[in-house]
């Protein structure tokens, strides 16, 4: 449902939409719709939204927001992340309130993984 002044999509460019979505394929278990071949929109996983295709992409070192996976299993997130293409760009870590690891999918485009499970 959508609420009123609530955050209901988000936009990532990636420079390769076909390995984008592969990896969101085969990591998380995604589905996409396309429309036409420079954009492909994916619903249902927390956040609704989709990937165009651009030569740059979402990096915290550029000073863009960071979008962050909830996990209840930490170690078996970083694996499927890893098998599926990705690039763990900083290991797991401690923070107050969890663990968690940062990764790049093959498009570029930067995200973590957090759990409070083992904590």
């Amino acid at each position: 449902m959508n609420e009123h002044e609530k955050l209901n999509y988000v936009e990532f460019s990636s420079p390769d939409l076909n390995a984008t979505k592969a990896f969101f394929e085969k990591a998380f278990g995604w589905s996409f719709t396309d429309y036409g071949p420079e954009y492909t929109a994916f619903s249902g996983q927390g956040l609704d939204g989709g990937f165009f295709r651009a030569d740059k992409y979402s990096s915290t070192a550029n000073g863009a927001a960071l979008l962050v996976f909830y996990s209840d299993d930490l170690e078996h997130t970083l694996a499927r992340v890893s098998e599926a293409g990705g690039n763990i760009v900083r290991p797991i870590f401690r923070f107050p309130g969890g663990r968690r690891f940062h990764f790049t999918e093959p498009g570029g485009n930067e995200f973590a993984a957090w759990s409070d499970a083992g904590e």
